[in-house]
């Protein structure tokens, strides 16, 4: 017999090779029905999460603890959407004869596959027939059967079959690891897990199609990707097309361009923004906003270069970790010298913390910046602001001391949790991103400073009572992370702010301060970023509040309209005492009727309207309009003091 834990502490015995399926239905034939996998954590297994994720028809051997994984569970849904992927590929190959197979993951919103379809064109007139061959091998009720099986017997399947992708995956594979699924006639190369059958997938929707190297590597073949996503309701599919549909209307790229916040050129490079005049004041009252808080905190402004030498990079291990995939080193006449732009701003403070001695009576060190930096993304993954290739971090790195480092992480968080009630972000989840506990040779610095930042993170986000979740393999590679990933006005989960412990960076550059007894000690860094990048977060504030910004941030917080020409007079004014108060105004008297003038200053957002005719000429007021509803007619004093007092709210 072996001990089942539940998540709510109690223990049930049963027989050794009792798999997840058999445990739902030994609680509620109807929980059996709905449970997708099952969440399996050995009690052997010391590390933080809730364990590897099962098959519900794989047996469970030794006492755990297990969590029961239904839809509303992300790893629930990633299950569902893994399996659709291998149903989807199951459809293309009795649509598409010979059709070859690159990998096909579940993503955030659904999965894909990447396809060769050996010269054979697909466009989105075949999705329809793609969509109901997979239902009906859905409704055919195949199991999902998993199978060990040897490297070399791997490698003659996919051989026979022709699958060249497959077997260079098998080729990076060790003997032992290497598993399949099949479900109907449709076997592949797979870890899984996966649904119990494709009864459960009772709707289906292909929704994109594009192009993607084959590994990423933009050298090697291009295949087909094709974008799906699947659910166990119609309804839910239903819902979320007026969700797709509400989403474009969204679209931080279109709003970017009616408000005229930002744009991109061919010319000046693929993936650098350029922020024109009502862009760059957005992006100056961001600034100023955190700038604010961060002097509040003790924080110390710097600015380094946008470039460094190789050797800097070289010293922080950057340049070993991503040199080949970054923009290449800029070479100068002087033979030997070498310049990268510069992928972050940590080494740069690495070297201002260096620049004279510290005692500890010098920390904690708080030194913040807001830093361009470039970083080299292929043109596919390009996607306006949310994908770029230079972009601006609002950047701090703390230097403390061991006794100072969750004191001040915790500081931390307090920081980014007031951000995100400024920006009325109510729903998020900290992400605890940590070391792949199966390839620690991704990472730098020794297992005990990990273990040591690691837990200082955990500890950290327990004692302020964050609603926490455990990924493994999402460290940065030189520390462990907590991201906080937020759910935006129409449910779509976004990653901002992060927050990373590092004992490896002040171990490379020998950073190192004075202790109260004399001896030299080495600081603990911590790295955070509460908007993560100016860029990214204007992209997702645009998309949650559909361009509807809060007043402090609106580029044009007021415009003022005559009626007509003969009260432009009064209305810069009008305009005039407004700026005098630092309103941000300006006065829409062109020769257009006062109906058309709104209209098309609603594509702007401009917050509030401020309209004068013959009546507030005469009594020295305005009438005032906010998103579109009456606000009232006052003296223009009042209406200062009343502006002012919005906008003083919306900070609070």
């Amino acid at each position: 017999m072996i001990d089942i834990t539940f998540p709510d502490g109690s223990v049930r015995a049963f027989e050794k090779g009792v798999t997840g399926y058999e445990i739902a239905k030994s609680i509620s034939p109807r929980l059996a029905e709905e449970v997708l996998a099952v969440a399996v954590k050995p009690a052997t297994d010391t590390t933080v999460g809730k364990g590897v994720t099962y098959d519900l028809d794989r047996p469970i051997e030794e006492d755990s603890s297990i969590v029961l994984l239904k839809w509303d569970d992300d790893e629930g849904k990633r299950v569902f959407w893994h399996s659709s992927s291998h149903l989807m590929a199951e459809a293309l190959e009795d649509i598409f004869p010979g059709v070859k197979f690159g990998i096909g993951p579940a993503i955030e919103n659904g999965f894909y596959y990447d396809v060769d379809l050996g010269g054979r064109q697909i466009t989105d007139a075949d999705f329809p027939k793609i969509e109901k061959r997979m239902l009906e091998l859905a409704r055919e009720k195949q199991d999902f059967v998993r199978q060990d099986v040897s490297k070399a017997d791997a490698l003659k399947h996919f051989e026979q079959t022709g699958d060249k992708y497959k077997c260079e995956l098998i080729n990076d594979l060790a003997d032992g690891t290497i598993t399949y699924y099949t479900n109907g006639h449709f076997t592949d190369l797979c870890r899984g897990p996966h649904l119990r059958n494709t009864e459960v997938i009772k709707a289906v929707k292909l929704t994109a199609i594009a192009g993607a190297y084959w590994r990423g590597d933009e050298k090697r073949e291009q295949l087909t990707r094709i974008y799906g996503i699947s659910f166990p309701k119609k309804s839910m599919l239903d819902e979320y097309l007026v969700l797709l549909e509400e989403a474009k209307k969204r679209d931080h790229r279109k709003l970017g361009k009616e408000m005229e916040l930002f744009t991109f050129s061919s010319r000046v490079g693929l993936g650098l923004p350029l922020w024109l005049p009502r862009g760059a004041v957005m992006r100056y009252e961001l600034e100023k906003f955190l700038r604010k808080k961060q002097n509040e905190y003790g924080y110390l402004p710097v600015v380094t270069p946008h470039i460094g030498s190789k050797e800097l990079y070289v010293t922080s291990g950057h340049y070993a970790k991503y040199g080949k995939d970054s923009f290449q080193p800029i070479h100068t006449p002087q033979e030997g010298e070498e310049y990268m732009l510069k992928p972050m701003n940590c080494p740069h403070h690495c070297e201002i913390f260096r620049s004279e001695p510290r005692s500890y009576k010098d920390l904690p060190l708080r030194l913040a910046e807001f830093g361009t930096v470039y970083r080299y993304e292929q043109s596919g993954e390009l996607h306006g602001l949310t994908r770029v290739r230079s972009f601006t971090q609002d950047d701090a790195h703390m230097f403390v001391t061991p006794d100072q480092l969750k004191g001040e992480f915790e500081k931390v968080i307090d920081l980014i949790l007031y951000v995100f009630r400024i920006f009325k972000f109510d729903k998020y989840t900290a992400q605890v991103s940590l070391r792949d506990p199966d390839n620690r040779s991704k990472y730098i610095g020794s297992d005990e400073n990990w273990e040591k930042a690691e837990n200082a993170i955990i500890e950290a986000a327990n004692e302020k009572g964050l609603k926490t979740v455990v990924e493994y393999g999402e460290a940065a590679f030189y520390g462990p992370k907590l991201d906080f990933m937020v759910k935006d006005a129409i449910g779509r989960k976004w990653q901002l702010g992060t927050i990373q412990v590092d004992y490896n960076l002040p171990e490379r550059f020998q950073l190192e301060y004075t202790d109260a007894d004399g001896s030299k000690k080495r600081p603990i860094m911590i790295h955070r970023a509460p908007f993560g990048s100016i860029e990214r977060f204007t992209a997702v504030l645009l998309e949650h509040t559909s361009g509807h910004l809060p007043l402090w941030l609106s580029p044009d917080q007021i415009k003022v309209l005559p009626v007509s020409e003969k009260y432009a007079e009064y209305a810069k004014k009008v305009c005039g005492l407004l700026n005098n108060s630092d309103i941000r105004a300006s006065v829409d008297d062109r020769n257009e009727t006062l109906g058309k003038r709104i209209r098309e200053i609603s594509l702007l957002r401009v917050p509030v309207l401020v309209i004068v005719g013959e009546k507030e000429v005469a009594d020295g007021t305005v009438s005032v309009r906010r998103d579109g509803a009456d606000a009232g007619t006052m003296k223009v004093e009042d209406f200062i003091a009343w502006f002012k007092a919005e906008v003083a709210k919306e900070l609070a």
